[in-house]
């Protein structure tokens, strides 16, 4: 679960930065965020799919992991 934490504290920072950044030179706040999020508007709808693939199968092993360590937790009782 911290991994899940950093790394959505990682991603807020960064694209907080690159938003800092497109302001910085001269861009208004909507280019800005056009151009944060530019890399998912100009994929393929396959590149989309396996991208929302990997994205839940990266969630499921958090949550699975968790899960298993739960277990092996109350084993050891």
């Amino acid at each position: 679960m911290k991994i899940l934490g950093i790394t959505i504290l990682m991603l807020i920072l960064l694209v907080a930065f690159s938003l800092g950044m497109d302001i910085l030179l001269g861009f208004d706040l909507d280019n800005s965020i056009k151009h944060a999020f530019n890399p998912f508007l100009v994929k393929d709808v396959t590149e989309l799919v396996l991208f929302l693939f990997l994205l839940v199968m990266l969630l499921f092993s958090f949550i699975y992991r968790k899960k298993k360590k739960g277990n092996k937790a109350k084993g050891q009782q």
